[in-house]
């Protein structure tokens, strides 16, 4: 089985990795590919650093690590981004295996609102679910908007982390530390290329 964790990964952080091991040990996967998204559609309107970084960050928290890879299914295809068009793409490069995308309970309740919510969860063959204290989902309703979803699901329960990519900005761009909310791989690079410091987009 192999496991999919998408995003922009601005930066990748420890939440992303609480997400992947814990997902990959819960539910036995053989791997987790780290989908690196280049825009998110739901956030044109923000600032996003270049690609290029973000590239070299993943490539840094996969490093050396077996059961993680990078995977360009998002780069190597044109905008828009939605998840489902990820995991059609994943579907085509990986037609014998068992996908498993990845996600806290927060975007399991709001995926009703997804592009093509149905024609996503029709591509997945389970969802991994990360429980998260406050994002309780009403089962029964998420049926009703999507029936067939619930044999996929798969819950899991994992340290809760209150880290985001947002947070973490915002801490560099205020001269706050961000150690132990990366690895040091990432907080070597965020320091050497000047991120997420005023002027540095």
């Amino acid at each position: 089985m192999i496991g999919v964790l998408g995003g922009t990964f601005d930066p990748p952080h420890l939440g992303h990795l609480i997400l992947a091991e814990f997902g990959r040990a819960a539910l036995a996967l053989d791997e987790v590919l780290w989908v690196l998204t280049p825009v998110s559609p739901f956030k044109l309107d923000r600032p996003i650093t270049p690609l290029e970084h973000r590239l070299a960050m993943v490539v840094a928290v996969v490093a050396d690590q077996a059961s993680y890879s990078l995977s360009r299914a998002d780069i190597d295809r044109p905008p828009p981004y939605y998840a489902v068009g990820t995991m059609e793409t994943l579907r085509q490069r990986y037609p014998d295996a068992n996908l498993v995308y990845l996600m806290g309970s927060d975007s399991l309740r709001d995926l009703p609102t997804w592009h093509q919510p149905r024609r996503f969860v029709a591509a997945c063959d389970s969802l991994g679910v990360m429980m998260r204290p406050g994002a309780d989902c009403d089962a029964a309703q998420l049926e009703k908007d999507l029936p067939g979803i619930s044999e996929k699901l798969h819950f899991f329960d994992a340290p809760f982390v209150g880290i985001s990519g947002y947070d973490i900005r915002q801490r560099v761009r205020a001269g706050k530390t961000i150690r132990y909310l990366v690895i040091d791989q990432v907080l070597a690079y965020i320091n050497g290329h000047r991120l997420y410091t005023p002027g540095s987009e």
